[in-house]
């Protein structure tokens, strides 16, 4: 699977992530999915949404129904990309994406569920 996200929509999400630091942030994913691959084409807060040092959740429930969110993306202060237990018991959707320091193309990482690393495409 290949995760394909605009330019411009990962820049928001860094400067979502800069503002916050050094706390986690947390926002859905909109998308579409093609075959194998993801296509992420904005972001959206969760109803109810917190960060805080060292976590970032939403009540799932507080969700309406939308088939168009693909996945979730916080932030790792730490810069550590790598996902957390806690990180994949709140899975939701397809993907989850990851993003730190320095908060640049280089600081993204995007999961499956099975913890599976994907391949990111930034367009434009």
């Amino acid at each position: 699977m290949r995760v394909r996200v605009p330019a411009e929509v990962l820049g928001g999400i860094m400067e979502l992530a800069m503002g916050a630091h050094p706390r986690e942030m947390i926002m859905l994913l909109r998308g579409e999915r093609a075959g194998g691959d993801v296509k992420i084409t904005e972001t959206l807060f969760p109803p109810m949404g917190v960060g805080g040092r060292g976590f970032a959740s939403f009540p799932v429930h507080m969700l309406p129904i939308d088939f168009s969110i693909v996945g979730t993306v916080h932030s790792h202060p730490s810069g550590n990309l790598s996902p957390s237990p806690g990180d994949f018991n709140g899975f939701y959707g397809r993907v989850m994406m990851i993003v730190g320091p320095p908060f640049t193309r280089s600081a993204v990482a995007v999961y499956d569920k099975r913890g599976e690393r994907l391949d990111v495409e930034v367009e434009g």
